[in-house]
C-alpha cells in the first residue's frame, strides 16, 4: 500500500526512503525551495514549515512520519503572497539577506492561528528558536503585531 502525504492541499506519494527529512523531499523531490536549510540540527528554524497546523523543523522530520497528514509551506501560505504577515514582513521591511525569512513567516503564522493577540512577551517565546543573521528580530516582532492586527479585522 503506497503512503501519501498532503503538501499545500495537493497530495503526493512517498516515493522516497521513509527516513528521508522532509526538508529534502520538499526541496529535492517537489521543488518547494522556499522552505531553507540552515543547520540540519532543527536549532535555525530556516526549515519552519505546518504539520496539521504547527510550527515543525522539516530538517529533522522524516518523511514517513508524515503519512497522511497536512504539511504546509510558505508556498501555501497564501495563494499570492497576501497573507497578512508577508504584507507586514514588508511594510516594515523585515527582509534583509532575506534566508529566515520563510521560516520566521511559518513560525510566526503558527503563533497567530493559536493566539490571536500575543503580548510582546509571549511574541518573544514563540519566536526565540528562530534565528536572524541580520538582526531584524525588533521588525519581525513590529510585523507580527501589524499582522495581528489585521487578521483580528478580518473576523
Amino acid at each position: 500500500m503506497s503512503k501519501t502525504i498532503t503538501i499545500n492541499n495537493k497530495s503526493y506519494d512517498i516515493d522516497v526512503p521513509e527516513d528521508m527529512p522532509l526538508l529534502w523531499f520538499l526541496r529535492d523531490r517537489l521543488e518547494f525551495t522556499g522552505t531553507k536549510f540552515g543547520c540540519g540540527k532543527a536549532l535555525c528554524g530556516a526549515c519552519t514549515v505546518h504539520v496539521d497546523g504547527q510550527a515543525t523543523r522539516s530538517c529533522v522530520m522524516p518523511v514517513g512520519a508524515l503519512a497522511g497528514r497536512s504539511i504546509t509551506t510558505i508556498e501555501g501560505l497564501s495563494d499570492n503572497a497576501d497573507h497578512p504577515l508577508q504584507k507586514a514582513w514588508l511594510e516594515v521591511g523585515v527582509p534583509q539577506c532575506g534566508y529566515c525569512q520563510a521560516g520566521q513567516i511559518m513560525n510566526a503564522a503558527s503563533l497567530l492561528a493559536t493566539n490571536a493577540s500575543p503580548s510582546e512577551k509571549e511574541i518573544e517565546t514563540a519566536m526565540q528558536g528562530n534565528i536572524c543573521r541580520c538582526g531584524t528580530y525588533q521588525r519581525i516582532k513590529q510585523a507580527i503585531n501589524i499582522a495581528a492586527d489585521e487578521l483580528a479585522k478580518e473576523v
